[in-house]
């Protein structure tokens, strides 16, 4: 399990976590919607120098969410991938609504140098495609699995399978059929049977497929 950070008091919880449990990874960072104190580079770095880091995020950019002048949360965004790049471990990247702005600074920031994940991706492929190009892996939540999201089941038919990954979001995005209930880590299930099918592939594969990609990507996580 791969626990993920959306603030900076959530990144001592997140690193707490792993250190209790063996099975635990844990990433440090601030949502691009968070409220609490701003992240500075070297206030990650510090973080993300624990033995139980293995990533930085949840990070990027929310137009949906946030409204005017939001040259602070590009600011902030700029942080982590300075930050991960100084620390050589990968990004968490949240983006809606902010597709030009997203690819343009991760390109602006060399964030590629450090490689990361789309994290519950929601656009469509030429984003995708953009994001891969910068040596990212494509994440699927549950999203895929609901009725209305033919175009993202269009993407995930596309991306490569050594560049794609699955997630839950938990507690948030439960699947089908476990849509509206509080989501856990046990219903990444559902997931990648819905990319099996897409894929015309055994879920057994995709599994191993995606764990390899994990731990490709994350290659500090822990496995027990």
């Amino acid at each position: 399990v791969l626990t993920v950070a959306v603030s900076l008091a959530d990144s001592a919880r997140t690193l707490a976590l792993a250190a209790r449990f063996p099975q635990v990874s844990a990433s440090v960072g601030a949502h691009p919607s968070d409220d609490g104190p701003e992240p500075t580079a070297a206030e990650l770095v510090r973080l993300a120098q624990s033995e139980h880091a293995v990533a930085i995020g949840e990070t990027g950019l929310d137009y949906h969410y946030n409204k005017g002048d939001l040259e602070w949360q590009r600011d902030r965004f700029r942080q982590h991938i300075r930050a991960a790049r100084e620390v050589n471990k990968p990004l968490i990247v949240h983006t809606r609504d902010a597709r030009e702005d997203t690819v343009r600074i991760l390109r602006e920031e060399k964030a590629g140098e450090a490689g990361g994940v789309m994290h519950c991706f929601t656009e469509d492929y030429d984003m995708a495609a953009r994001c891969l190009d910068l040596g990212f892996y494509i994440s699927f939540s549950g999203i895929v699995t609901f009725r209305n999201a033919d175009s993202l089941r269009e993407v995930a038919r596309r991306v490569p399978l050594d560049r794609l990954l699955i997630e839950t979001d938990s507690p948030f995005l439960a699947p089908v059929p476990h849509r509206g209930k509080p989501n856990q880590p046990a219903f990444v299930r559902h997931v990648a049977e819905k990319i099996a099918e897409l894929r015309e592939i055994p879920v057994e594969e995709v599994a191993r497929i995606t764990t390899d990609n994990f731990f490709a990507l994350f290659p500090q996580a822990r496995s027990a």
